[in-house]
């Protein structure tokens, strides 16, 4: 099957249904499977959906982050798991469209596996510096990093967006830049305060409180416009590079075969508390912005998320098979 033919069914998965099943749902307690670490975009979106299913739906939710393997363990879980609306994955970007452009030969099918259910909420991203390295700008960058081949280096989680996006980089640039595995966003960003890495790339609410502390230096963002809280720092196209993909986009999945009554109910369960004043509130102050849409919309999205980060990867010359 194409890509394209695949990336269909994130539109058409949903259209399975069991009205009796739907109509029950839910009497007993859901679980939403992170397959990242406490602390990160992931896991704070994972919390954000289930406080808007509990408050709701009035049935608890629990998080389990079921970690590893760049959110694949996790992912994998719930795509085994039974197909009932009872076991969700806070899914997106990283897993269900970076992923699939990357890898190949997995054990599940990152796209087919599951069907979209609600959007959370999307992210952005910005490149950073330590302070240490004589650049202001994205050109002064490629400049400098010409200038002192395998001098620099980059770091990021295997298999997810910021490690393609700052491959990517290297390769539009045709500079000698190292790229360092970690096992997670928060070491990451250790190493490059402590000046052990120099360039990072990943988003807005991991990043942002350490470049309004002066901590680290902000060159691009990711968005199609600049940041309000960092007006003076340019987007990638301001900056002469085009083609970076400006959000990462959080939300739930369900497996395939789910009833589309249930993925209806619990659909507008969390729009109804994402289209909360409060709410919205919440999420802006978490570097966050909520995106309310309906399953369809947000399979959509999530098509067009698949094909631009296969462009990505294949341009980057990525795979990790």
């Amino acid at each position: 099957m194409s890509r394209l033919a695949a990336v269909a069914f994130f539109v058409v998965a949903a259209a399975v249904a069991s009205p009796a099943r739907a109509q029950t749902f839910p009497d007993h307690p859901i679980k939403v499977i992170s397959g990242y670490p406490p602390g990160g975009p992931s896991d704070t979106a994972a919390r954000l959906a289930t406080q808007g299913l509990y408050a709701q739906l009035g049935q608890n939710v629990l998080v389990e982050n079921v970690t590893g393997a760049g959110g694949r363990i996790g992912a994998r879980a719930v795509a085994r798991a039974a197909p009932d609306g009872y076991t969700l994955a806070l899914g997106g970007t990283n897993d269900n469209a970076v992923t699939p452009a990357l890898y190949k030969n997995l054990d599940y099918d990152p796209v087919k596996d599951f069907v979209p259910v609600a959007a959370v909420a999307t992210d952005s991203q910005v490149m950073v510096v330590n302070p240490a390295v004589p650049v202001h700008t994205l050109a002064e960058l490629v400049q400098y990093a010409k200038d002192h081949p395998g001098k620099l280096s980059s770091g990021s989680s295997i298999g997810i967006a910021p490690h393609l996006l700052l491959e990517y980089f290297r390769v539009r640039t045709g500079t000698d830049i190292v790229f360092v595995p970690y096992k997670g966003a928060a070491p990451a960003v250790a190493d490059l305060l402590g000046n052990q890495i120099q360039i990072n790339v990943t988003t807005k609410a991991v990043l942002l409180p350490h470049i309004l502390a002066g901590r680290l230096r902000a060159l691009a963002v990711t968005t199609d416009k600049r940041w309000p809280e960092l007006p003076d720092v340019p987007t990638f196209r301001e900056s002469g590079y085009d083609g970076f993909p400006a959000l990462l986009w959080f939300g739930l999945f369900a497996p395939a075969g789910t009833p589309a009554g249930v993925i209806a109910k619990v659909n507008a369960a969390e729009n109804a508390h994402l289209k909360l004043p409060e709410t919205q509130a919440a999420v802006a102050n978490l570097g966050l912005e909520a995106q309310p849409l309906s399953p369809q919309e947000f399979g959509a999205v999530m098509s067009e998320q698949v094909q631009l980060w296969d462009k990505v990867a294949r341009e980057a010359r990525v795979r990790l098979d």
